[in-house]
């Protein structure tokens, strides 16, 4: 790698590392969201199911 390898492995980590935080941000904000949804709609889902 002419003497870079270096800096290309640790760019190539650093892309990998931020990846993955911002995968897990997502995951842990999706939760959340979806967890105040069900508490702001009540997690009774049959209610919602007899109206016609």
């Amino acid at each position: 790698m002419g003497g870079y390898a270096l800096y290309v492995w640790g760019s190539f980590g650093a892309t990998a590392v931020v990846l993955v935080a911002e995968i897990w941000q997502v995951r842990a904000r999706r939760r959340e969201i979806v967890r105040n949804l069900l508490d702001e709609t009540g997690s009774d889902s049959d209610s919602t199911q007899h109206t016609s």
